[in-house]
């Protein structure tokens, strides 16, 4: 049990009907945290780290190494996925750092230069044992914009999936990136419509917004891996500001510790909620 691919977590997990936790990673003590839910439930998790998280850091690799090498560590199977890459050459370097999974997304670009750019990813990945996930359509919510009628047709998605040969799709189905309360309602005749189309695992981004019952029933009608940064992002920052608010703490393993173990028990509850 160790560093594994998504494929390897998300295909067995796809046939019981069972849901992924997808978390993403933005400082050390994200990734510390889930791997420690993950070992703490007994259950895979994916961790993601994505390209505003690259910008955001100036660089892939200290993070991408760190993340690998907790993975490498785990008692459980960890996944490490690269997170909606727009560039081709960061799929590249996240290939050679060792990186598990990869997410393209070419879903601002129109429809064929999507599947032919998609397609290029998949055959330079599939060379080297690399799955790719890939979105059709656009999920609400990315760079401000709030779009929770987007939906993705399960003829297009059965089309996009045979013509790239993607591991995983990325789908909407109602649900919007960087929601902070858990209101948003999913089309789950949608989904189930999906998966009957689609013969690869279904993905759902911006699950944070999607309040607990939805999730159980979103992995019931067909979904299997379950992004969700956002909302422990919340948890996170929440337990920063109580223990900030205790006294003049100026040690930020101390602080940042409370974060860390506050995001790892709110992990493990949706790690052990989505695998039903």
């Amino acid at each position: 049990m160790t560093l594994a691919t998504t494929s390897e977590i998300l295909e067995p997990a796809a046939a019981r009907g069972r849901g992924v936790g997808a978390f993403n990673v933005i400082q050390l003590e994200h990734a510390e945290a889930f791997v420690a839910a993950a070992e703490s439930t007994g259950l895979p998790v994916i961790l993601q780290i994505s390209e505003n998280c690259v910008r955001y850091h100036g660089a892939l690799a200290p993070l991408g190494l760190a993340a690998i090498e907790l993975a490498r560590r785990a008692d459980v199977p960890v996944a490490v996925h690269l997170d909606h890459a727009e560039r081709v050459d960061l799929v590249h370097e996240a290939v050679d750092l060792g990186f598990t999974s990869v997410m393209y997304d070419g879903s601002t670009l129109d429809h064929d230069a999507n599947v032919s750019r998609t397609a290029e990813v998949v055959r330079y990945c599939r060379r080297l044992g690399v799955p790719v996930e890939a979105e059709l359509g656009e999920v609400g919510g990315k760079d401000g914009v709030h779009a929770p009628g987007a939906r993705t047709d399960p003829d297009e998605a059965r089309e996009f999936a045979a013509s790239t040969g993607v591991d995983a799709l990325a789908v909407a189905v109602g649900s919007s990136h960087a929601m902070t309360s858990r209101h948003a309602v999913l089309d789950e005749k949608l989904i189930e419509s999906l998966r009957d189309a689609v013969p690869v695992p279904l993905v759902l981004h911006g699950s944070s917004g999607v309040p607990d019952a939805g999730l159980t029933a979103a992995v019931d009608a067909g979904i299997t891996k379950v992004n969700i940064a956002t909302h422990l992002n919340v948890v996170f920052t929440s337990a920063i500001r109580d223990r900030l608010a205790q006294d003049d703490v100026v040690d930020p393993r101390k602080y940042l510790a409370a974060g860390r173990d506050a995001a790892a028990a709110e992990a493990a509850r949706l790690l052990t909620l989505l695998h039903g």
